[in-house]
């Protein structure tokens, strides 16, 4: 822009110059008919030049320096210059109504979801959407969570209604068949104890002290005391041994008619859980004592810890994003951009709040640019001008050089003939 500035000028200064050296040029030759044609010509050339020149000059400076009166107009008048340029941006080409209207025009969602579908697998819109993510997540103070985790804990245990979820957990057990699993699990445990050795050796001696310890006279005293004679603790343990075994055994056929009468009553007994108010009482002050005295605080922050590092690790897994973010994104974007409604609600609503911050903001259009103009100097504003719209304004001067040349041999022409 600068060197086509000073091109223009120098034509502009050289269509001067020529118009100056030929009206010297011709001075000597003024007695000829020629000479006084092109001699006519020049004068009018360098007179139309020089007027140009100085009309020019005069918008942005004093000509030659020199203070004459209305000059260096732009200087001068820079405030009627900017108001005015705020005015016609306010009032003539940036209206509200103007804005309204092109807004209007305008398919955001459209270009907003071409946008979306468009950059949403980039490298860039990766790289911010995972930095987002882990900032969100780095930003999450446990100490400060734990303590309301730990308080809707509370107030969650506190507010259950024991009779209404025991009845519930009671049917669940039985339709589970947990009745059947404790009682197996049970029958198990007390045949893998039956079958070890040091239970036999202690059923044994169990049942030789129990013996010894009976109280009868007489005959009986003596069958005790036969018995005791013939049977000694070893023998005793393992028939006691067998006899348990024997008894389990039973218990574990499905089938057993014992099984399915404890079964049975386990399951009534159950039933009657459902409305045991001193059992449900005890629940209720079990349940208040966990809700005064638990203290999970330091648990809870450890595991939101934990969670947080889990959730780290698995979103800077470069698969994360495109494994399962990206396809949820773009499950996303389909899904609302067919949804016609939401569309349209969409852009109502961003037109709306447009049409909301131009309705605030518009005087600041003008203020913006007066701000702007403000910053600069006046030598700059005037170079920018000068550079801006400097061409035509050195074609002016050329203009008026080579017009004045011709109108003076025109009316030179006309003087030689009249």
């Amino acid at each position: 822009m600068s060197k086509q500035k000073n091109k223009s000028r120098h034509l502009a200064t050289i269509s001067l110059t020529v118009m100056g050296v030929g009206f010297l040029a011709t001075l000597p030759f003024q007695d000829s008919l020629w000479g006084t044609f092109l001699q006519g010509g020049f004068e009018a050339g360098l007179v139309g030049g020089l007027a140009d020149w100085f009309a020019v000059t005069a918008l942005f400076r004093h000509p030659l320096g020199l203070p004459i009166p209305h000059t260096a107009l732009l200087p001068k008048n820079r405030k009627r210059l900017t108001s005015g340029i705020i005015n016609m941006l306010e009032n003539d080409w940036l209206t509200k109504e103007s804005i309204r209207g092109k807004i209007a025009s305008i398919p955001f969602t459209a270009k907003l979801f071409e946008i979306a579908e468009k950059e949403v697998a980039s490298e860039g819109v990766q790289k911010n959407v995972i930095n987002v993510i882990l900032h969100l997540l780095h930003s999450v103070d446990s100490k400060k969570l734990a303590p309301i985790i730990e308080k809707e804990l509370k107030s969650i245990i506190s507010g259950m209604d024991i009779s209404h979820y025991l009845p519930l957990i009671i049917d669940r057990l039985s339709k589970r068949k947990y009745d059947e699993k404790t009682l197996d699990f049970i029958l198990n445990e007390v045949d893998e104890w039956s079958q070890k050795e040091s239970t036999k050796d202690k059923l044994g001696s169990l049942a030789i002290d129990a013996i010894e310890n009976i109280k009868v006279d007489g005959f009986m005293q003596f069958a005790l005391k036969s018995f005791t004679n013939i049977v000694n603790e070893d023998k005793l343990g393992s028939i006691i041994q067998n006899l348990i075994q024997k008894g389990v055994k039973s218990y574990k056929d499905p089938f057993n008619q014992n099984r399915q009468t404890l079964l049975f009553h386990i399951n009534t007994k159950l039933q009657s859980i459902k409305s045991d108010e001193g059992l449900l009482q005890e629940l209720n002050n079990l349940k208040d004592q966990i809700g005064s005295e638990w203290e999970p605080e330091e648990k809870i922050i450890h595991f939101l810890e934990e969670l947080k590092q889990k959730a780290i690790e698995y979103i800077q897994d470069p698969q994360f994003f495109e494994g399962y973010l990206l396809p949820q994104i773009r499950y996303a974007l389909t899904t609302l951009k067919e949804d016609e409604e939401k569309v349209e609600s969409m852009e109502t609503w961003i037109k709306k709040q447009i049409s909301i911050f131009i309705e605030k903001n518009h005087s600041k259009v003008g203020k913006l640019v007066e701000e702007n103009l403000e910053k600069l100097d006046t030598k700059t504003l005037i170079d920018m001008v000068e550079t801006n719209v400097g061409k035509d304004l050195q074609w002016i001067r050329v203009n008026g050089a080579v017009c004045g040349f011709l109108i003076g041999l025109i009316l030179v022409g006309l003087q030689l003939l009249i």
